[in-house]
């Protein structure tokens, strides 16, 4: 048996630890038996705590190996980088959620907000509420969080901002629920890869002045805050549409 440090050994094991816990959180929460909170908290939570634990284990053997001769050297960085591969993710969606406000329903238009029709038979009493009374300064923590998000409006016929906006959806990958043309809306799904969230999109068309005026509400359907992604989605539909 090679010769290796303890502190290799320990960190190795964490490491796979950290990366087992990870795994079995998305499979328990995409196959539905773990609770979101569980998944979330005791799952990738926990598993990058052991994942910071073994990257440090690992480093401090490896520097060890490196004094002192020992083997293991290829195993402790494997570790670290196996170990970074969750630790990495959470810290980033951390880091990410402390700079934005706990919210997860974003509009564009904070005053009559697109409402959502096809999409609501999708949603569960188990998902977050498409009620925008709660909190009750809802609008003015978006404004201030997102200022830029404002309604869109474009020198194109209201009709043919449809069609963009119908191809600017197509083009982001999302399940397309319902196109109602004649109240020049249009609803869709988006899934994550990796965790398997989905948030709603409804995307409204109008006249005004002779000009197209287009809204966005993106709503996350699980977690209190949506780290975000929710504002980065209109804003990513907004370059799609306003560059065709």
């Amino acid at each position: 048996m090679e010769d290796r440090s303890a502190f290799v050994r320990w960190g190795f094991r964490l490491a796979l630890l950290s990366a087992v816990i990870a795994i079995l959180a998305v499979l328990g929460l995409r196959l539905g038996v773990m609770p979101l909170s569980v998944a979330l908290f005791a799952g990738l939570g926990g598993g990058a705590l052991i994942g910071v634990i073994a990257i440090v284990l690992s480093f401090i053997g490896l520097i060890i190996t490196y004094r002192s001769g020992l083997s293991g050297k290829g195993i402790a960085f494997a570790s670290i980088f196996l170990s970074l591969a969750v630790v990495a993710p959470v810290a980033n969606a951390v880091r990410g959620g402390s700079s934005v406000p706990p919210i997860h329903d974003i509009s564009t238009d904070l005053t009559d907000p697109p409402g959502f029709v096809a999409v609501l038979a999708q949603r569960t009493p188990v998902h977050n509420s498409l009620d925008r009374s709660q909190p009750e300064d809802l609008a003015d923590v978006q404004r201030a969080a997102y200022p830029d998000l404002v309604p869109i409006l474009l020198e194109r016929h209201p009709g043919q901002a449809f069609e963009d906006a119908l191809a600017a959806v197509q083009e982001m990958g999302w399940e397309i629920v319902s196109i109602a043309v004649e109240d020049g809306r249009i609803e869709a799904t988006d899934t994550t890869a990796l965790m398997g969230f989905q948030d709603d999109i409804v995307i409204r068309v109008r006249e005004e002045q002779g000009k197209a005026l287009i809204d966005i509400r993106s709503a996350s359907r699980v977690g209190e805050s949506d780290l975000g992604k929710n504002a980065a989605r209109i804003r990513a539909l907004r370059e799609k549409i306003t560059a065709e």
